[in-house]
């Protein structure tokens, strides 16, 4: 190749890559440096403060408990996970489609609503009040588990599908029976899909927010609520900001972690589109039926405990409850209608969605062709992922908060949107570049020979096999957005509230009726998410997606 060509395509390339860059630079790591350097650094350094934070009481609970937690939901996934992932992917079977998109949905639901319907179900109204699981560690960790199985199962549900059965039947011609293929074939290839979907769920645990706030009250404090608490209720941004550098370290491993399990995932599935799969029979029922109707279970009662809950009113049932969704409350408990909070949430993800899914296709393109640099520009993008959504909010409020090359951001809705988008890149990131990476380069250069200019092989090439994943990147955006609380909650305007805050601040309020509207309103927002992911669920390509 000449070099003044080769010299452009690096030119190009970096041109690029500026895009992404410079958003997370402004967004993400001018705001985390600001919050690090106030609570370390303001007024000189402070070992003994910083060392007495370390070494809190406070903060040793905090870690034991979001390393517990985590390990407990993660057990948890992966044992509901594993055994849907064979059912909804492995098998085919009529109807399989509609059941995957609703087996998804829960993983989309924003952590507000998930904690509310779990409040529901495990408060003391709720019908398994019982069991004396409220505010406790398992009612959290049995949300985790509700929230992450799907993750399970579409990790682990896509290599599987992927997996050559020819290889197993080999075996079996050998001598094996079915039961040593399956522990000498196919766990061992499955074995680094489950490494990275645990690690993944540990992540998500480890990092879970809103699902602990709610549902922990002031009994279960993690690292994530314990960053929270410092601020709100302490002041003390040096505390704050010493549990933000021990949350990064802790998360840098589990990224660590995932990193080298995706790796060897990839290089498990390389770039095959072999078809795995296998229709249902008779004999396959008794494991499609305990695994269907224990997933059933698990996400239908909290979602029809908050729905009942929703409708309940003094002497019966009733709409009361979603008719004052529609009404001005007091100012004391909202300054607005929640229809206009729900109006205010929708306007804000539009915008975080289309930046996110922007910048998430610049770093897919520049990933498509793998080396030391696309794997740099990858853990770069990835790098909201270790740090709370929290922090990005509180370091955003006060770095962003002034006026700022010419543009006045103090009390702006669109910091936001741009929260948002810090936090939904990632996993738009991760739905976009397995499909990037598969493929062909050999297609690119067919169409660069015959004379096309870069940007026309892309069109022609790249945009054709990525549009699909494209609009499920875009679903997983907008529901992400729509449902962010961390960051939302500290930059959402006092008159300009979003959906998930009105619903905190119900929850927080006295009263039946302000309880009861709490309900409606996690309804209309777990509505809006499911149909979202419902509708991008049906956008894939094939059944070996990722996350």
């Amino acid at each position: 190749m000449p070099v003044g060509r080769r010299l452009t395509r690096h030119l190009t390339w970096w041109g690029l890559a500026a895009v992404p860059l410079v958003f997370l630079g402004v967004f993400f790591v001018w705001p985390l440096l600001t919050v690090l350097i106030r609570g370390l650094w303001d007024g000189g350094f402070d070992w003994a403060g910083t060392w007495a934070v370390v070494v809190d009481s406070r903060t040793a609970d905090a870690l034991v408990t979001t390393a517990l937690l985590a390990s407990l939901g993660t057990a948890g996934s992966l044992a509901l996970g594993i055994p849907g992932a064979y059912v909804l992917y492995r098998l085919r079977w009529r109807g399989q489609a509609t059941v995957r998109g609703i087996a998804a949905v829960p993983f989309v639901l924003p952590t507000i609503v998930v904690a509310t319907a779990f409040t529901a179900l495990l408060g003391r109204s709720g019908p398994l009040a019982f069991l004396g699981w409220d505010q406790s560690v398992w009612a959290i960790a049995l949300a985790m588990v509700f929230y992450n199985t799907a993750v399970v199962m579409r990790i682990v549900g896509g290599t599987w599908a992927s997996l050559d059965p020819r290889t197993a039947d080999a075996a079996r011609t050998l001598g094996a029976n079915r039961r040593q293929a399956w522990w000498h074939v196919t766990v061992p290839a499955l074995m680094p899909a489950v490494a990275s979907a645990a690690s993944v769920v540990f992540l998500f645990c480890a990092t879970s927010f809103g699902v602990v706030l709610v549902m922990g009250g002031t009994r279960i404090n993690t690292i994530e609520t314990e960053i929270w608490l410092q601020v709100n209720q302490y002041l003390d941004m040096r505390a704050a900001a010493v549990l933000s550098v021990i949350q990064l370290a802790f998360v840098v491993g589990i990224l660590a972690v995932s990193a080298w399990a995706r790796r060897r995932r990839e290089r498990v599935l390389g770039t095959r589109t072999v078809d795995g799969t296998r229709p249902a029979t008779v004999r396959d029922l008794r494991v499609m039926v305990p695994v269907l109707t224990v997933l059933g279970l698990l996400m239908a009662a909290p979602l029809f405990s908050l729905v009942e809950r929703s409708l309940r009113i003094p002497g019966g049932h009733g709409i009361d409850h979603y008719v004052a969704l529609f009404t001005d409350p007091p100012r004391s408990v909202l300054p607005v209608s929640v229809w206009q909070a729900t109006m205010n949430s929708l306007v804000t993800a539009v915008i975080a969605a289309g930046i996110a899914t922007a910048l998430g296709l610049i770093v897919a393109a520049l990933n498509a062709a793998r080396g030391r640099r696309a794997a740099t520009l990858d853990a770069l993008v990835m790098m909201p992922l270790g740090v709370s959504s929290v922090v990005v909010g509180l370091g955003m409020l006060l770095t962003l908060n002034r006026s700022v090359v010419g543009f006045d951001l103090r009390g702006s809705w669109w910091l936001v949107a741009f929260a948002q988008a810090v936090v939904a890149l990632p996993l738009v990131v991760r739905t976009l570049i397995p499909q990037a990476r598969a493929i062909d380069p050999r297609m690119r250069s067919a169409a660069s020979t015959l004379g096309a200019r870069p940007w026309r092989v892309w069109a022609s090439v790249d945009w054709p096999l990525l549009r699909r994943p494209f609009g499920l990147a875009l679903g997983f955006a907008f529901a992400i957005s729509l449902g962010e609380f961390g960051a939302t909650s500290f930059l959402a305007r006092p008159d300009r509230p979003t959906l998930p805050t009105a619903i905190f601040r119900l929850l927080g309020r006295p009263g039946l009726e302000n309880m009861g509207m709490a309900f409606a309103a996690a309804v209309l927002l777990a509505f809006l998410t499911a149909g979202i992911m419902m509708t991008s669920e049906r956008m894939r390509t094939t059944v070996g997606g990722d996350l």
